[in-house]
């Protein structure tokens, strides 16, 4: 695993040198948010040593680095996940290789089902928890010194720091947070009605497919953590309910201003 990421670490360096301070993950429809970096290079997924390669609509499958905020960063701009066949080692391998890129901020972001009956599409949920029960752990198996401890603290994932400067800059922007639990499943099929019951009885506010792993490393290698959910649809609710994922990227693309501001001055403050 060290050598896969260093091999990865040393073909992006010989392309390009800049040290990013942050990195951030772009969930399901928010492929544009990078319209709001100088960008300085991309370099495809399919390029990188051992990366795997998106296959999802959404995801453009690059890493984008540049200047946002003023400072330096690099954007992946389409993830992995766990659904598409690739293990859990595979999904989180990109937020190794920015950690050994320079990164010491992660910013994610994700499209996610809201179970919370005060939550309407097109809000935006940060994350202050989450419950990764229904998922499989990316540290399982041996474990590997030079990337954290055997059993990582997870007492606080997403960064309390963080979330109230979050707070701060979206109330001076007038714009309506909502605060919440993520649940991370595997997907790919959107949830039944008991299961969207389940979830929330169990404390979730919001679902989705992604995230919960790529926390879970960067907790392990000491990454600082913000994240922010998408909600692109209401999965509690009385009547038909159908979602697509049309539905799913058209409510992302709606909210994606109002994502980029928050994270674009989070990292201004880094």
């Amino acid at each position: 695993m060290i050598t896969k990421i260093k091999e990865a670490v040393a073909y992006i360096q010989n392309i390009h040198t800049a040290k990013p301070l942050a990195g951030i993950v772009l969930g399901s429809g928010l492929g544009s948010f990078t319209s709001g970096m100088k960008i300085e290079k991309e370099i495809a997924y399919s390029e990188i040593p051992h990366f795997p390669v998106s296959t999802v609509e959404g995801h453009s499958g690059k890493l984008i680095f540049g200047e946002l905020g003023g400072k330096s960063v690099v954007a992946m701009a389409g993830r992995f996940h766990y659904y598409e066949g690739y293990t859990p080692e595979e999904v989180v391998f990109p937020i190794r290789v920015m950690k050994f890129l320079g990164i010491s901020t992660i910013l994610i972001s994700n499209a996610a089902g809201g179970m919370n009956l005060d939550f309407k599409v097109g809000d935006l949920m940060v994350i202050k928890d989450h419950i990764s029960l229904f998922t499989i752990n990316p540290l399982i198996g041996k474990n590997i010194e030079e990337l954290g401890p055997r059993f990582p603290d997870m007492s606080e994932p997403y960064s309390n720091i963080l979330i109230n400067k979050a707070k701060a800059i979206a109330a001076k922007e007038n714009i309506e947070l909502k605060e919440g639990i993520y649940c991370g499943v595997t997907g790919p099929t959107f949830e039944t009605r008991a299961e969207y019951k389940l979830l929330h009885i169990i404390g979730g506010d919001a679902v989705g497919m992604s995230t919960v792993q790529e926390v879970i490393a960067s907790v392990h290698m000491g990454l600082t953590v913000f994240a922010m959910s998408v909600i692109t649809d209401i999965g509690i609710r009385e009547e038909q309910n159908k979602i697509t994922h049309e539905e799913v990227l058209q409510a992302a693309k709606e909210a994606e201003p109002k994502l980029t501001h928050i994270f674009k001055e989070l990292i201004a403050g880094l």
